[in-house]
């Protein structure tokens, strides 16, 4: 008999602070938008699902968090809280983009094939990428990641693809306009620990974990330093 996978997901990066537990291809998960009160929540929602799922973390396969781009303490915390379960039950991490849940979401509420995730990064920027669904059902990243002005945003996207995040709720007119097509748009969906737990099973199958030492959180800003403000996507 085929062993049973056993998951769980961490996703700390927005306003929005979520767990999950993934066996097979049932989720459980719990989610509350609470800013700042993140540290606060993500461990007692953690030991929620695993009660409800009836699941030891001895027995999980692997854990995986959101690893940003996202509010820097939010991003971190997620790393951290994984990084600790990981070490103490010698488990491998698999982590996941906050823009790719954001984006594989889609697929799943909207049969979106062509996403554009774009979160608000403050200080007049947006943290976002294209991603594109595979021949798995799975979104791909087309390109890399960015943390950019919106009104320096300059790609072609399809007139079937979807917008979602906060950075919609802020800019989707400037958006909207340098994607040159008026795209329909979801501004209150935040990235949830479901869907870092769905992508995370598929990386997984795919050899895509790290250690736990490797896990580490992904802020796009810090390797951009100044040039964030000037460049455009191409």
């Amino acid at each position: 008999m085929k062993k049973t996978m056993k998951l769980l997901a961490i996703e700390t990066a927005t306003e929005c602070c979520s767990a999950a537990l993934l066996s097979d291809d049932t989720v459980l998960s719990v989610s509350e938008v609470a800013p700042r009160r993140h540290n606060e929540l993500i461990l007692t929602m953690c030991e929620k699902i695993l009660a409800q799922g009836q699941v030891k973390l001895s027995q999980l396969d692997a854990i995986a968090f959101g690893r940003g781009p996202g509010a820097f303490t939010g991003v971190r915390l997620a790393a951290s809280v994984t990084q600790g379960i990981a070490l103490a039950h010698e488990l491998p991490v698999i982590p996941v983009s906050t823009l790719a849940a954001l984006a594989q979401a889609v697929s799943y509420s909207n049969q979106a094939t062509q996403v554009f995730p774009c979160i608000d990064a403050r200080m007049q920027e947006v943290y976002c990428g294209l991603y594109e669904l595979d021949e798995n059902n799975v979104m791909q990243l087309v390109g890399e990641e960015h943390v950019i002005n919106p009104s320096s945003i300059n790609i072609v996207v399809s007139k079937d693809c979807f917008g979602v995040g906060s950075g919609w709720k802020a800019y989707a007119e400037i958006l909207s306009k340098k994607l040159t097509l008026n795209i329909s748009y979801d501004e209150n969906a935040l990235p949830q620990a479901e869907f870092v737990a769905r992508l995370a099973k598929y990386y997984f199958e795919n050899g895509q974990c790290v250690t736990a030492a490797q896990a580490l959180p992904v802020y796009i800003r810090n390797n951009v330093a100044e040039k964030s403000k000037t460049k455009t996507i191409l």
